[in-house]
Parts: C-alpha cells; sequence; structure tokens
C-alpha cells in the first residue's frame, strides 16, 4: 500500500495542566494513555488559560492554580473532562462545567494527611512561641529566665470542619493529649468526638481554632469580625483551609489589638498575596505559602488521581461520583 493511501495518525488526547509539572508517575500515566500534557505558567489569567486551551483544543484540564472561568471552559469545544490536583474547587466554574456537561472530579483525601500534618506543626510552633523565641536568640537576647510556656497537653483544639483532613487533624492534636471540639453542621459523630452544630460555643471553648472547611458562599469569610470576638484573647487561629474563610481586614485588627493571640495562614484571600499586605507587619502572624499538601505523598496521589480521572473520562470509563464536584447541580451525571 503506498504512502498516499496510509490513514493519518489518530490525533493524541490533549490536557492542559495549570501550574508545576506534574510528579513522574502521573506524567508517565498519561503518556501510556496517549494523552499529551501542555503545560500553563503557574497563576496564569484566565485569557491566557482560555487562550492555551483555545489553541490546542484541549480534551481534558487539570487543575493546579488560576481562575477556571466560563471563558477557560468554554474556549475549546473538545473539552470533556476537568480534574482539580487536590479536593477545593473554588477556583473552578462548576456552573459553567455544569453547562456543558462537563464533570468536574477532585482527588479526595489525597493531600489529607500532608495538610493535617501542617496545621498541627503550626498549632505547635504557635503555642510553644518557636518563632518569637527564635528571634530573641538570633537578635542577642537569652530569655530563658523569664520565659513561662503554654502546655499542649489539656488545652482544647478546636476543628472547624470536620471532614477528612479535619479529622485526621482532630487526631493527631488527640495523640499530643489536647482536648478535641468540634464544629460541622453536616458531619456525624466519631467514636472520639461529637460534633457541635454551634460555631460560637466551639470558638469560644477552643485554645486553637483550625480551619478544615471547602470554601462555599456558606462559609466566605465564615471568620469575620464578631466571630473572632467570641475567642479567647489566649486562642491562636490556624488556617490551612481556603484563605477566603476568614475575612483577612477582620483578621488584622484583630491581630494588631491583640484580641486574640496570634494566627497562622497557610492560604490567602488573593494568591499570591500582594508584597505590601499589612499581615505582613504583624509579630503575631506565620506565614507559609499555601503548601499544606506539597509533602511528596500528597503531590503523588494527587497528580495521579487527577490523571485517573482524566484517563477514565477519555476512555468512556464511569468515574466516581464520590469525586465528582459538580454531582448536586443539574448534570447529565
Amino acid at each position: 500500500m503506498g504512502a498516499a493511501s496510509r490513514s493519518p495518525a489518530k490525533r493524541q488526547a490533549r490536557v492542559m495542566v495549570t501550574g508545576a509539572e506534574l510528579v513522574e508517575e502521573a506524567r508517565d500515566f498519561l503518556i501510556s494513555h496517549h494523552v499529551d500534557a501542555i503545560y500553563a505558567p503557574a497563576y496564569s489569567s484566565p485569557e491566557q488559560l482560555a487562550g492555551m486551551a483555545r489553541e490546542h483544543e484541549v480534551d481534558a484540564i487539570l487543575v493546579r492554580q488560576g481562575q477556571i472561568n466560563r471563558s477557560v471552559i468554554d474556549a475549546s469545544p473538545r473539552l470533556k473532562v476537568i480534574a482539580k490536583h487536590g479536593s477545593g474547587v473554588d477556583n473552578i466554574d462548576l456552573a459553567a462545567a455544569t453547562d456543558r456537561k462537563i464533570p468536574v472530579l477532585r482527588a479526595l483525601a489525597a493531600n489529607s494527611q500532608s495538610v493535617a500534618e501542617l496545621a498541627i506543626s503550626l498549632t505547635v510552633t504557635l503555642m510553644k512561641d518557636v518563632i518569637p523565641l527564635d528571634h530573641a536568640v538570633k537578635g542577642g537576647s537569652w530569655p530563658k529566665t523569664k520565659y513561662v510556656g503554654r502546655d499542649l497537653a489539656g488545652s482544647v483544639f478546636g476543628v472547624v470542619g470536620f471532614g477528612e483532613i479535619g479529622q485526621r487533624a482532630a487526631a493527631l492534636a488527640r495523640a499530643l493529649g489536647m482536648q478535641v471540639v468540634a464544629y460541622d453542621p453536616f458531619a456525624a459523630d466519631t467514636g472520639d468526638t461529637k460534633v457541635s452544630r454551634d460555631l460560637e460555643a466551639v470558638l469560644g471553648m477552643a485554645d486553637v481554632v483550625s480551619l478544615h472547611c471547602p470554601l462555599t458562599p456558606q462559609t466566605h469569610h465564615l471568620i469575620n469580625a464578631e466571630r473572632l470576638a467570641l475567642m479567647k484573647p489566649t486562642a491562636f487561629l490556624v488556617n490551612t483551609a481556603r484563605g477566603a474563610v476568614i475575612e483577612e481586614s477582620a483578621l488584622i485588627e484583630a491581630l494588631k489589638s491583640q484580641r486574640i493571640a496570634g494566627a497562622a495562614l497557610d492560604s490567602f484571600e488573593i494568591e499570591p498575596p500582594l508584597a505590601d499586605n499589612p499581615l505582613w507587619s504583624l509579630p503575631n502572624l506565620i506565614a507559609t505559602p499555601h503548601v499544606g499538601a506539597a509533602a511528596r505523598s500528597a503531590l503523588r496521589n494527587m497528580a495521579v488521581y487527577a490523571a485517573q480521572h482524566i484517563v477514565g473520562v477519555l476512555e468512556g470509563r464511569d468515574y466516581d461520583r464520590q469525586a465528582l464536584a459538580n454531582r448536586d447541580l443539574n448534570t447529565a451525571a
């Protein structure tokens, strides 16, 4: 048979990855299933992402950073699936995906242990005054004779959002001898924890309030000035969830006035935060760059789960309905 009569090579599916390169195992999985990965720079604008999706006519989007709004979702007529490198989908327009009957799938529980460990690490760092003591010693002081620290054992660890991550954080806190109280409007009690439906009561009891709830219209600015005022003046706030769960301006005022003792944030309302953010001037704040899910095991799990979701949909297999973020919307799913 002559070369002119040969059938053209089948087009490989294309996935746009919005952020850093995937771990090797996920890359190899995509390659073995004939899926090409196209990488968009981290925190690309929706206009940039839409342009790339349109230019490459992508079949899938694997979301790490950036806003996946309607313009991005509508840019490629071939788009069949969106998979999140993680579990939070507040940066994806679920309604727009639903309108096109595109499933949005999450890597559930892939990063739970890593995020819970960071929450506890930040809790210990705050309660044991690690940062101010470090600065004092490096600055030439030796506060040993005057310093009186706090006990972790017996203190109250308040969990707001008692899903997979919240439960793991609670278990780690309990292992340190802390008492756990939890708030969640939907979660059931566990063998170790009775879950309260009264957020104000939990805020008032806790020595540390650790946030583990998703960002939804109901949880946007859940922790505002009124609720910060309910916390003990000796209490700390830890956020390894989404930045906008906290009203940042209210937190700044609470920290400035020492209405609460301190806070540790792994996420912010705007990411990356602005260089002149007023939070940076506060000595009772610890900040990390949204790295709760950046442990090796979490990065591997999130990437592989997301790649598996994409390949499954592109190959016509049933997807995990528990992982479906838009399962409660009006879709064909």
